[in-house]
C-alpha cells in the first residue's frame, strides 16, 4: 500500500455480472477510501425487493457488473482525508439516499446524476477478476467491505444490534415514515395498506403508532395476515375472496372510503385501486412501492377533483442523516419493534437462498450475516 494509506482489502461480495443472471459470491478487492469517503465493514444486510429489481434489470440507470445491497449496518474500518462525521470503530448505517447538508441530494436518488445511482463521483472502489465493479445507491452492502461518501453514512448508538437495525437503512424507515411523516396519519383515522411485505408491515406499525383506529391490511398471501395483525392491523382481507374490485369492498366496509391508503406493492392497478379506496373528499393516498420501469398510469381525474390527495414517499420522506440516529434511539427505548419483520437469518454465502425465499413469498425480511 501507498505510505499512509489503508491497504486494499480482499473480501467476499455478491456480484451481479449481467442483468437476469444469478447473483455470484466472489472475492473482490476494495480500495481504500479517498477524500471525504469512508470504508465500512458490513456486519449485516437485509435483502430488499429493490435489490431483486437490480438482479432482474428493472432498476433505472444501472451499469453491470454491480454490487447491490442498500439495507445494511456495520463498523467504520477507515476514513479518507476530510471526513469528520465518523471515525474508525463507529457503528454506522449507510444511507442509500445521501444527505450532505449543502444541497437537496437527500431527494435525488438518481435523478439527473450517475453519482447517486452507483458511483463515487463516476469512479469505483471495487474490482473483481481484474474488472471494475459498479457501486449501487452509494452503499453496496452486499460486500463485506464497502466504500461510500461521508454524505451517505450516519453514526448510530454504539449499543445498537447491527443485525436488527440494518432494517433502518431502507425497509422499516420507508414504511414507518410513509405513515407518520408523509401521510401524517391522525389519531382515530382509518387506513388501508396494500401489500404486507416488510415495508407494508412497517406502514402498519406507523399507522398504529400514529393512533389510527382502523388499519386494514390487503394482500393475496394470507400467510402474512397473522403477522400483520400482531403488528397492528385490525383486519386483513384478500382481494381474491371478493367478486367486486377491492376499492369497492373498502368503500363499503368504511362507509365513504378510508382516510389514508398506502400502495406498497409497486403495481399500476393497485395504485389506482388505492386512490379509489380513499374518502372522496379528503382521503390521502401514498405511493410507497416502486413502479415498474417505463410504466405509465391512467386514471379518472374526477378521483382527485373531489378532494383526494395523491402523493409519493421515498425512504419515508426522512432526511436520513438527521432522522436515523433518533429512530434507532427510539428503537433502543422499545418504542417499536421492527425485529418482528425478520423471518430468516442466513450466512452471507447463502444469499441465493435468501432471494429464493423472497421470490417464494416465504420471507418478510431475510438478514445476511458476514
Amino acid at each position: 500500500p501507498t505510505a499512509g494509506l489503508p491497504p486494499v482489502i480482499k473480501c467476499k461480495a455478491a456480484v451481479i455480472w449481467k442483468k437476469g443472471e444469478p447473483i455470484s459470491v466472489e472475492e473482490v478487492e476494495v480500495s481504500p477510501p479517498r477524500a471525504n469517503e469512508v470504508r465500512v465493514k458490513i456486519v449485516a444486510t437485509g435483502i430488499c425487493r429493490t435489490d431483486d429489481h437490480v438482479l432482474e434489470g428493472e432498476f433505472p440507470g444501472i451499469d453491470y457488473p454491480v454490487i447491490a445491497g442498500h439495507e445494511g449496518a456495520g463498523i467504520v474500518e477507515s476514513i479518507g482525508p476530510g471526513v469528520t462525521c465518523v471515525k474508525p470503530g463507529d457503528k454506522v448505517i449507510p444511507l442509500c439516499v445521501p444527505q450532505c447538508g449543502e444541497c437537496s441530494c437527500f431527494i435525488l436518488m438518481g435523478i439527473d446524476t450517475d453519482n447517486s445511482r452507483h458511483g463515487l463521483y463516476g469512479t469505483s472502489r471495487f474490482t473483481c477478476k481484474g474488472k471494475k465493479v459498479h457501486h449501487f445507491l452509494w452503499t453496496s452492502t452486499f460486500s463485506e467491505y464497502t466504500v461510500m461518501p461521508e454524505a451517505a453514512i450516519v453514526r448510530i448508538d454504539a449499543a445498537a444490534p447491527l443485525d436488527k437495525v440494518c432494517l433502518f437503512g431502507c425497509g422499516f424507515s420507508t414504511g414507518f415514515g410513509a405513515a407518520v411523516n408523509t401521510a401524517k396519519v391522525e389519531p382515530g383515522s382509518s387506513c388501508a395498506v396494500f401489500g404486507l411485505g416488510g415495508v407494508g408491515l412497517s406502514v402498519v406499525m406507523g399507522c398504529k403508532a400514529a393512533g389510527a383506529s382502523r388499519i386494514i391490511g390487503i394482500d393475496i398471501n394470507k400467510d402474512k395476515f397473522t403477522k400483520a395483525e400482531e403488528l397492528g392491523a385490525t383486519e386483513c382481507i384478500n382481494p381474491q375472496d371478493f367478486q367486486k374490485p377491492i376499492q369497492e369492498v373498502l368503500v363499503e366496509k368504511t362507509g365513504h372510503g378510508v382516510d389514508y391508503a398506502f400502495e406498497v406493492i409497486g403495481c399500476i392497478d393497485t395504485m389506482t385501486a388505492a386512490l379509489s379506496s380513499c374518502h372522496l373528499a379528503y382521503g390521502t393516498c401514498v405511493l410507497v412501492g416502486a413502479p415498474p420501469l417505463r410504466s405509465e398510469i391512467s386514471f379518472d381525474p374526477m378521483l382527485l377533483f373531489t378532494g383526494r390527495r395523491w402523493t409519493g414517499s421515498l425512504l419515508g420522506g426522512w432526511k436520513l442523516k438527521d432522522a436515523l440516529p433518533k429512530l434507532v434511539s427510539d428503537y433502543m427505548k422499545k418504542k417499536y419493534n421492527p425485529d418482528a419483520l425478520i423471518t430468516h437469518t442466513l450466512p452471507f454465502e447463502k444469499i441465493g437462498e435468501g432471494f429464493e425465499l423472497l421470490h417464494a413469498g416465504k420471507s418478510i425480511r431475510c438478514i445476511l450475516l458476514f
